[in-house]
């Protein structure tokens, strides 16, 4: 039987980080010409005996550029496909063990689409792992907005999960929406809605009601300073940095639940 947190660690890695690719191919214009005329499914997955399918796997589907993402959900018959031998061993590699390598499929016939879809994963990965901000604005803005993502994403995961500290939030609170947003980047936002015990993520604004908590930078560079730990949260409020639109309490208990995601896929 696959341990509880290796089965949480990987929920997050196919509904929240994976995810990513799709925004990473789309964003970026030099990767994106790699899937300019696509007509394909790509796939990643893990040989798991306790699913019905065989697999823990999300896919993807690409037409002329346009990604569609599959969380969680393994195709019938990928084009190109990473797949691991098990699921901790996908834990393993997204976590930076290079030793746990997948299988690859599809290479032989498909070599540019692999070419371009491990374009995308190293990016992803180049990302994720940084240290420190990177130098140049745009390639911020992609780093903020994948965070942004990853974590209201991985929060909402987490509840569905039965996480019991994410669950507690969830299940007393009224309909409420939590927010993460750079001043002036109306597209590099993202939010979370709770209620009674269910939530839901979401990409931009939340534009039905004014969101109850929003956890706000100055810049992407100020976003950075706390989503990579090279900033101190009280200098950085002090400063104008960070923006707590919201009581500071409800900020702190928001700020724990994007830590937790932080603690499974690290």
């Amino acid at each position: 039987m696959i341990p509880k947190k290796e089965r949480i660690t990987n929920k997050l890695f196919l509904n929240a980080v994976l995810p990513l690719l799709k925004v990473i191919a789309t964003d970026v214009p030099a990767l994106a010409k790699g899937f300019a005329n696509a007509q394909t499914v790509v796939q990643i997955s893990a040989l798991d005996d306790e699913n019905p399918a065989g697999k823990s796997a999300t896919h993807f589907i690409i037409e002329n550029g346009a990604w569609t993402v599959k969380n969680d959900k393994p195709a019938e018959a990928p084009a190109v496909e990473l797949e691991f031998k098990s699921v901790p061993s996908m834990n393993g590699f997204f976590k930076g063990d290079m030793k746990q390598l997948p299988k690859m499929k599809g290479i032989v016939k498909n070599f540019g689409l692999f070419l371009s879809f491990m374009k995308v994963l190293l990016k992803m990965s180049a990302l994720l792992t940084a240290k420190e901000a990177p130098e140049d604005e745009e390639t911020q803005k992609l780093l903020v907005k994948s965070f942004f993502y990853l974590l209201t994403a991985g929060i909402s995961q987490l509840n569905k999960l039965g996480f019991e500290e994410v669950r507690r939030w969830t299940e007393v609170s009224p309909d409420r929406v939590y927010a993460l947003a750079v001043n002036g980047q109306s597209d590099v936002s993202a939010y979370i809605r709770i209620k009674a015990g269910k939530s839901r993520s979401g990409h931009g604004e939340y534009t039905r009601a004014m969101p109850f908590f929003t956890l706000r930078f100055d810049s992407f560079k100020s976003a950075l300073g706390i989503l990579l730990s090279t900033d101190d949260m009280m200098d950085a409020t002090k400063a104008g940095r960070l923006i707590m639109d919201g009581a500071p309490e409800f900020g702190a208990t928001f700020g724990n639940l994007l830590l937790a995601v932080g603690g499974f896929v690290q």
